[in-house]
């Protein structure tokens, strides 16, 4: 049994550790005695490993994936993800997930990653808002296309999130709760014109592009190029913007030739089981 998890772009400017995204790119987590072609048996350190222990797996787990490590695409997250469901699922026929799981895996999942945006992105897909232990998915009220910058150095999650304030000034805080929200009614309503605006932040970005110029370089190539909205990936250094399809192109030309730009796809199905 394969269980075969998106990856994620996470925060989305002002939704920090509430909204996510599901993106085109995949961990696969296979519970196999045999060898998963292409794919590392994962030891009891690995994060895939530790997160199928937590939901009552044994066994030997092997995982393969395009997601690189460090780059804000939401690795941990979709392998813990994997891991999780490799202990849930059963194996019936055909064998599914199923919305309980779902709702578990992000549960376990936010025990382990401590904010559930990333995981919950990874579990059912699409654009997700995560918040008081509930899952909402943001009904898409067009088709944009995703170009994501990925820049050759990693970040650490951790020492990331360490830069950040215990108490940030309550006008910044009022501005990111606006802007989240418009965030969310501009995808559902399919407000291009209002994404610019919608995700702009005060809490997490300026602290993380000051330690991150080229991706903050990135931000506004993307943006300059034409694309309706940008954002730090998780906790970056990748750069993620929405675009019109017919403006890839010009997108991808404008990035920095530090990094590699790639088109990828909003993934709208989550886990899946194969």
């Amino acid at each position: 049994m394969i269980i075969r998890v998106p990856g994620s772009s996470a925060n989305l400017g002002p939704g920090f550790d509430a909204i996510g995204m599901a993106v085109g790119r995949y961990a696969e987590v296979a519970t196999s005695a045999e060898e998963l072609p292409g794919g590392l048996r994962a030891d009891e350190h690995h994060p895939a490993s530790i997160a199928h222990r937590l939901a009552g797996g044994s066994g030997p787990l092997w995982v393969r994936t395009n997601l690189p490590m460090g780059r804000g695409l939401g690795y941990s997250g979709a392998v813990r993800v994997g891991g999780i469901l490799a202990a849930l699922v059963t194996l019936d026929d055909p064998p599914a997930v199923t919305e309980e799981q779902r709702a578990l895996a992000v549960e376990f999942g936010t025990r382990l990653e401590g904010h559930p945006d990333n995981v919950a992105a990874s579990a059912y897909g699409g654009v997700v808002v995560s918040a008081g232990g509930m899952t909402i998915r943001v009904p898409l009220g067009f088709d944009p296309a995703l170009v994501v910058w990925i820049p050759s150095f990693t970040t650490s999650t951790d020492s990331s999130r360490a830069r950040l304030p215990d108490h940030v000034p309550f006008a910044d805080a009022v501005f990111n709760v606006g802007r989240a929200a418009a965030l969310v009614a501009a995808l559902a309503a399919g407000r291009a014109d209002a994404l610019a605006v919608a995700t702009a932040d005060r809490l997490h970005q300026p602290l993380r592009f000051a330690a991150a110029a080229p991706s903050h370089a990135a931000l506004e190539a993307a943006l300059g190029a034409g694309s309706w909205a940008a954002w730090l990936s998780g906790s970056g250094p990748t750069v993620a913007a929405l675009c019109a399809p017919d403006q890839v192109d010009a997108v991808l030309a404008a990035l920095p030739s530090d990094g590699t730009g790639h088109q990828l796809t909003i993934d709208r199905d989550g886990a899946t089981v194969s």
